[in-house]
């Protein structure tokens, strides 16, 4: 039987400054980098293996991922970047934290960008330094591929063509597969994984560095369904390790 273990990020810096991050490559705060060990010894006491990586083409991830199988002494899994995988984008929100936002275009129109399933944010003139398209990252890709604004039915209508045709076969293989993405791509694939419908994906969320393993059956249905363990308690041994780092540093 197949599994599928999914994975978000350790938390960025632009978590921490509650900023829209979309497509913009930031890294992850130490917080964030003590979670992604975190997570790793949780799947390592699981006793899982992998087989094969997967992850977006942004350092949030690629770096988690990166720590993620140290921690569990895999660092030789292969490994495959996609900017299928990437997260979200914000459009014109990109690079604004909550705050200016919600001044700029009000919190009650800011939560129906963010939570209903088919409304993007106001799209980036391709003019913008935003657009994906000016980023040497993409330069493979046609500038018509890549997204100015994306809703969640956006990003996930994005990312089915990479797991139909790229991880659907190597889980059809009886692989064990990883991948370490984002908060709405991860949402996007859970909607289609566990045929979530448009209104209940909106009270879903990604919890950081929090493992999630499925068991697939012959036609990519979950069997089973592992949450590996509570934010809270993640939280708390991360701020636990945070503190130690901290006083051996001083």
């Amino acid at each position: 039987m197949p599994t599928l273990t999914l994975l978000r990020h350790g938390k960025s810096i632009w978590n921490k400054e509650k900023r829209f991050t979309g497509w913009t490559d930031v890294v992850l705060s130490k917080h964030g980098v003590l979670e992604a060990e975190r997570a790793g010894q949780l799947l390592n006491a699981q006793g899982l293996q992998f087989d094969l990586c997967f992850t977006s083409c942004l350092n949030r991830a690629t770096e988690t991922l990166r720590i993620v199988l140290d921690a569990m002494d895999q660092a030789d899994v292969p490994i495959q970047r996609s900017w299928r995988l990437n997260e979200r984008h914000y459009g014109a929100l990109q690079g604004l934290d909550w705050w200016e936002a919600t001044r700029k275009y009000g919190a009650k129109q800011l939560l129906i960008w963010q939570r209903h399933f088919d409304s993007p944010p106001p799209p980036l003139d391709i003019t913008d330094t935003r657009f994906p398209g000016h980023d040497p990252l993409y330069s493979k890709i046609s500038p018509t591929e890549l997204p100015r604004s994306e809703s969640l039915k956006d990003t996930l209508a994005r990312l089915l063509p990479f797991w139909h045709e790229t991880i659907v076969p190597e889980l059809q293989q009886q692989k064990r597969i990883l991948i370490v993405a984002h908060n709405n791509s991860l949402r996007s694939l859970l909607k289609h994984v566990d045929n979530i419908s448009d209104k209940d994906i909106q009270k879903i969320a990604i919890r950081t560095a929090a493992p999630i393993v499925y068991e697939l059956d012959d036609q990519m249905r979950p069997c089973s369904r592992l949450h590996l363990q509570s934010q809270s308690k993640i939280k708390e041994w991360a701020q636990g390790k945070l503190a130690d780092w901290l006083n051996r540093s001083s």
